[in-house]
Order: C-alpha cells, then sequence, then structure tokens
C-alpha cells in the first residue's frame, strides 16, 4: 500500500504529509497548521480534519501521533494538550470527522516507529530511545526494534521539576537560553535516563535536531547520542507506517504439520 497519510499533532503545530511506507519518505509537500489554543477537542479534532481534507486522498486509513499515552484509541495523558483530551476516544472523534479510519499512537512513538525503520535507529540491537526534544519531551523506547509503547520519560522528576520544563527545545527558548548554556541541563536529564535505562543508544529528535552540532559534542551521557535522520518529518512517517501495519497485518507462519498435529491431538493417547 502506498500514499498513506500521516499526521503529528505537536504542542505548537499539527504536521501532515502522504507517506511512501516503503521507503519511508514524504511524496510532495509537508503541510502545516498552529495547533489551537488552548488545545480543546473540537478544534483540534476540526484543525487535523481540514489538514487532512488537503491532502491527497487514497484507500487506506490515517495514522494519527497525538500527545499522550494512548491505550485502545483513548487519551490517557495529556501533558501538552487541553486537559478535556482525558478519557477522549481519539480514535472515533477522528474518524468520524475525516470521513475514514484512524488509527492512533503517541506522537513520539510515532516519531520512534520511523527512526528505527529508517533513520538512525536502523538496524540497531539492543536498548534504543528516542526522545523528542519539542514543546515537552516525547520519549520511544525500543528493545533489538520492538516498540515499548506509551513511555512518558519527559516527566521523570528532575530537581523538583519534571524534566521537560527544564531540557526541553521549549524550556530552551522560553529561558533564552543559549545552546551552550542549554546543553548542561539537557546533559544531566540524559544521566538520569542512563541511570534508569542503560540505553545502547539515543536518538535526539524534533526540529532541534537540526542544530545538533552545537550541543551533541558538549554533552557527557554514556550512551552514544546521536541526532534524528528524519527529523521533523518522523511522527508523519511513523504514524502512516502504524496505519500501514493495521491495514496490512503481517500474517502469522503457518504452523508444521507436526505441530498442527501436535495442537489439536496432545499425545495422542
Amino acid at each position: 500500500m502506498k500514499g498513506l497519510i500521516g499526521v503529528d499533532i505537536g504542542g505548537s503545530g499539527i504536521k501532515a504529509g502522504v507517506v511512501d511506507a516503503r521507503r519511508g519518505a514524504l511524496i510532495g509537500d509537508r503541510i502545516r497548521v498552529a495547533t489551537p489554543h488552548p488545545a480543546l477537542v473540537p478544534d483540534v479534532v476540526g484543525a487535523t480534519a481540514e489538514v487532512v481534507r488537503a491532502l491527497p486522498r487514497d484507500s487506506g486509513p490515517v495514522g494519527i501521533g497525538v500527545p499522550g499515552a494512548i491505550v485502545g484509541g483513548r487519551v490517557m495523558t495529556a501533558a501538552n494538550i487541553d486537559p478535556s483530551w482525558l478519557g477522549q476516544s481519539a480514535a472515533d472523534l477522528f474518524s468520524e470527522a475525516i470521513g475514514r479510519p484512524c488509527v492512533i499512537l503517541n506522537d513520539a512513538d510515532a516519531a520512534g516507529l520511523a527512526e528505527v525503520r529508517f533513520g538512525a535507529g536502523k538496524g540497531v540491537r539492543g536498548v534504543v530511545l528516542v526522545l523528542t526534544l519539542g514543546t515537552g519531551i516525547g520519549s520511544a523506547l525500543f528493545l533489538d526494534g520492538a516498540l515499548v509503547p506509551n513511555t512518558e520519560f519527559g516527566h521523570i522528576e528532575i530537581r523538583g521539576k519534571d524534566a521537560e520544563q527544564r531540557a526541553s527545545a521549549g524550556a530552551r527558548k522560553r529561558h533564552g537560553l543559549s545552546y551552550a548554556e542549554w546543553a548542561p541541563i539537557l546533559d544531566e536529564y540524559l544521566h538520569r535516563i542512563d541511570a534508569l535505562l542503560w540505553p545502547d543508544l539515543v536518538i535526539l529528535g524534533g526540529g532541534i535536531s537540526r542544530r545538533s552540532e552545537r550541543y551533541i559534542p558538549l554533552l557527557t551521557a554514556r550512551p552514544p547520542v546521536v541526532p534524528a535522520v528524519l527529523r521533523n518529518q518522523a511522527g508523519i512517517v511513523g504514524a502512516a507506517l502504524r496505519a500501514r501495519a493495521v491495514a496490512q497485518p503481517r500474517r502469522a507462519p503457518r504452523a508444521s504439520a507436526g505441530a498442527a498435529a501436535g495442537s489439536r491431538g496432545g499425545s495422542g493417547r
């Protein structure tokens, strides 16, 4: 299936595009509109539907990354969107507004799926942590390429505050910090993450990854830290990948004749 639509809803912008899921690349231009403030449910749903309608249509579902933990299509946390999202069935709301099936996942998980499949985490075994540095800090954790969904490592406490209130790209802007001034704050966060997870690789994503040469060389955390390859397109690509996986689930391997017989008849006695 080619040409699926991916949507990345962030704290500041809603970004969408048509994705070639076989290559992990956008087909045509990315569309972006500002995230409504406050990010109330009907406003965000309406803005997302408007963005999707502006893109070429295909026959598949739409993948949408939402800034919150997602369980069964429902939003369970809402740190960077309005609290009215809590408990909402986002899958149903977006599907009704857009007029086609929608697959919902955490926005950082979407970005991580793209980076592990096509970007800096491709082929890396062990524990890989993708951190999206934007309005907040999103996290996506992988073990041997398999996603552990809905981690919220941006909300671990450091110096009495959520880590993202100090170490996100948004915090750097709010406090008017240079990259050199911000790097030690990010580094402290990465040291704390390392003590909890001992990752084999940390990938830093978000728009700030375009300036990675200004702060990554200043970091002292133990694991290798590299910039994301797909940058701000990762969330769109990963959301489309999830939609494709739902639309075309992998077939379970066929059991051998002996295994099938064993499952039917036990020992045969």
